[in-house]
């Protein structure tokens, strides 16, 4: 008993430390679990913002005005891009005013291209003649 007794008086600084040490950390550990529950009462909203003025106009009127906008304001963009695979639909190959390379009708690519920057060939012989490259996803059996 006086060997226990002999050992805590040597280290009794070194043993006070690490207690409390231990006492903070344990302390500290559930101030964080309380607070991640206090964070996890709130969940995370993200709005994605519309690109016409009328949806930014109907957005700072409210939230469910601005979800009914971003709803009308999404149909016509699906009628725009149905117009522009009717207009591709006709062309062997498709590519843009605005760019030097020609695409399949079909290529993910292609679909991105705006329907008055679109540009129509009938065989990539004739896209090749007019200084443009084919595309990865454009590229033709030969």
């Amino acid at each position: 008993m006086s060997k226990i007794k002999d050992f805590f008086i040597k280290n009794e600084t070194k043993i006070v430390l690490f207690v409390g040490f231990c006492l903070i950390s344990a302390i500290s550990f559930e101030f964080g679990v309380l607070q991640g529950q206090k964070w996890q009462q709130k969940p995370l909203v993200i709005e994605k913002p519309s690109d016409t003025r009328e949806g930014q106009q109907t957005a700072t009127q409210g939230n469910l005005e601005a979800s009914s906008a971003t709803k009308t304001i999404t149909t016509p963009q699906i009628a725009v891009q149905g117009a522009a695979t009717t207009n591709t639909s006709s062309c062997a190959y498709v590519g843009s005013k605005n760019s030097d390379k020609f695409y399949l009708p079909t290529c993910s690519y292609a679909k991105r291209v705006k329907p008055e920057n679109l540009v129509c060939f009938k065989t990539a012989e004739e896209a090749l003649s007019q200084g443009r490259t084919e595309s990865k996803c454009g590229a033709s059996t030969k």
